[in-house]
């Protein structure tokens, strides 16, 4: 994820792998700071098909608190 700051505007969303093409259930749309602390509440198996979109980049929650 390029550079952004704590109240960027980012979506929030998760993506089930389960039903045939996927889908993506939009958890949150706003502040950046905000949407990691929803994440962070999720159970570990929601986690694991979380995203955070900015309005250039799209990267895993999990890989972006690993980071």
């Amino acid at each position: 994820m390029r550079t952004t700051f704590g109240e960027a505007t980012v979506r929030l969303y998760h993506l089930d792998d389960v039903t045939e093409g996927g889908s993506a259930t939009t958890l949150f749309y706003g502040p950046l700071d905000e949407a990691l602390r929803l994440a962070a509440e999720q159970p570990e198996e929601v986690q694991e098909g979380l995203f955070i979109a900015t309005d250039n980049d799209v990267v895993a929650y999990l890989d972006l608190i690993e980071g």
